[in-house]
């Protein structure tokens, strides 16, 4: 009964207090500002918990760039005590309690250091919910050599890179970056490099003349012998006089090729804009050779890491003939794919991040191709090379030395890659500094993460 009564009592007190609401404002305020408290003091802890994080971070990435630069020739342990004084000398947070820093390298796939730290901050606020500390983390990583280059030196040869120093500059500009490029390997293929001297012709080389991606039609037709000796001038004379044309052997060519196409037909297939492989059965994919007078003394090189033959073929550059870069484009492009004079390129590993580049590097405009000596008419159809050859990934660098007074070239500024590759200079010997330039981009050291 006592129990009972005990309860009903609890009951009518209950009810007595719903009833009797007027200080339960009071009651329910006080209860509430509990979380309310608790929500706003965990955003304050939050806050400066993320304000340390954010210093954490930045001891780390400054910590790994600074270990990159011995990291691979160092113990592991002597890796770790730089971690330490580096970490320790950039982090000046004195409220971050337990700082504990991992440093590790590898060399799997490239070269990597990673750098984790952790610490502690103490809390204001959630110290009266039962958490005195927060922990913060930071992560981060330097890659190099994990990216390898395939880079296509597009060189103007023509008769005008005689005036003004150019040719030595040149010479000694591209040497300087075989040197830098060389530089940037840790291994044999991390970087390859192709060679392309263009003047109105690209040299090919001779040795070439059995080569089933070359088309004789023209060039049979304006080199040989006729039956009669006055007529030998081309088939056409000597067969309009009723005589035998005999085309001379193809070991006679000097080696050099004109843009690909129809003779009478630039657009047929505009294989002279594209990097499509040459087949026979196509006579359009192929390239025409041509008894050119100015054939460059330089010829091809196929992407390779023979630095040797590299520096000896560029050695061997000299100026004569016209302006086509637009041949000397779509060759450099088709070294670093493979067809035609080039063999396909060594397969890509998946471990590694490929950057292909072009390096194309002119000192006048163009004057004349196979079909045209209209500057506008060559322009035209190289912007559409320029613009396929980006659309496929290829980063293009152009160069423009202009000591005559020629207008800024907008083919090679809309050529470009972006604004920051292309290069306008004014003199000669601003050649090695700009290829030292590009040079440095390319090998550039990169942060993964």
């Amino acid at each position: 009964m006592a129990i009972k009564a005990l309860i009903e009592r609890f009951k009518r007190t209950m009810r007595e207090l719903r009833l009797a609401n007027g200080a339960n404002v009071t009651v329910t305020f006080a209860l509430s500002t509990i979380p309310i408290v608790g929500f706003v003091g965990a955003a304050v802890d939050y806050a400066h918990a993320n304000s340390v994080k954010t210093a954490l971070q930045a001891a780390a990435d400054s910590t790994a760039l600074m270990l990159s630069k011995t990291a691979a020739t160092i113990t592991s342990s002597a890796l770790q005590t730089q971690a330490n004084s580096y970490f320790k000398a950039l982090f000046t947070r004195p409220e971050a309690t337990g700082l504990a820093v991992n440093a590790t390298f590898t060399n799997t796939s490239g070269n990597q250091v990673v750098v984790k730290a952790t610490a502690n901050v103490k809390t204001n606020f959630m110290n009266l919910m039962g958490f005195s500390t927060m922990q913060v983390a930071a992560d981060s990583q330097v890659k190099w050599g994990n990216s390898r280059l395939r880079v296509a030196l597009v060189l103007d040869n023509t008769g005008s890179m005689q005036d003004d120093g150019k040719m030595p500059a040149l010479i000694t500009a591209a040497k300087t970056l075989l040197t830098q490029l060389q530089s940037a390997a840790v291994n044999n293929g991390d970087v390859y490099v192709s060679m392309v001297p263009f003047v109105k012709d690209v040299n090919v080389g001779a040795t070439n003349y059995k080569a089933t991606w070359l088309d004789w039609t023209d060039w049979n037709s304006q080199n040989g012998s006729c039956s009669k000796s006055s007529y030998s001038d081309s088939q056409d004379d000597c067969e309009s006089h009723g005589k035998t044309w005999t085309p001379a052997n193809h070991n006679t060519w000097a080696g050099c090729v004109m843009d690909r196409g129809n003779s009478n037909a630039p657009s047929s297939g505009n294989y002279d804009q594209n990097v499509t492989a040459p087949t026979v059965s196509t006579t359009a994919t192929l390239y025409a050779p041509e008894q050119y007078d100015s054939c460059p003394n330089a010829s091809t090189m196929a992407l390779t890491y023979d630095w040797s033959a590299l520096t000896t073929m560029v050695n061997k550059m000299s100026p004569n003939g016209n302006t086509n870069q637009g041949i000397g484009l779509q060759l450099g492009w088709m070294s670093l794919v493979g067809g035609g004079p080039f063999p396909a390129p060594p397969v890509m590993d998946p471990k590694y991040k490929y950057t292909q580049a072009i390096i194309l590097m002119t000192d006048g405009l163009n004057t004349q191709n196979r079909w045209y000596t209209s500057q506008n008419s060559i322009d035209t159809r190289q912007a559409t090379t320029c613009a396929n050859a980006k659309a496929a990934g290829i980063t293009v660098y152009t160069v423009q030395v202009n000591t005559g007074g020629d207008p800024t070239s907008t083919l090679l500024k809309n050529c470009a890659t972006d604004s920051s590759k292309f290069f306008l200079l004014t003199s000669a010997n601003q050649m090695v500094a700009t290829f030292q330039q590009i040079g440095t981009a390319l090998s550039n050291l990169r942060i993964a993460q």
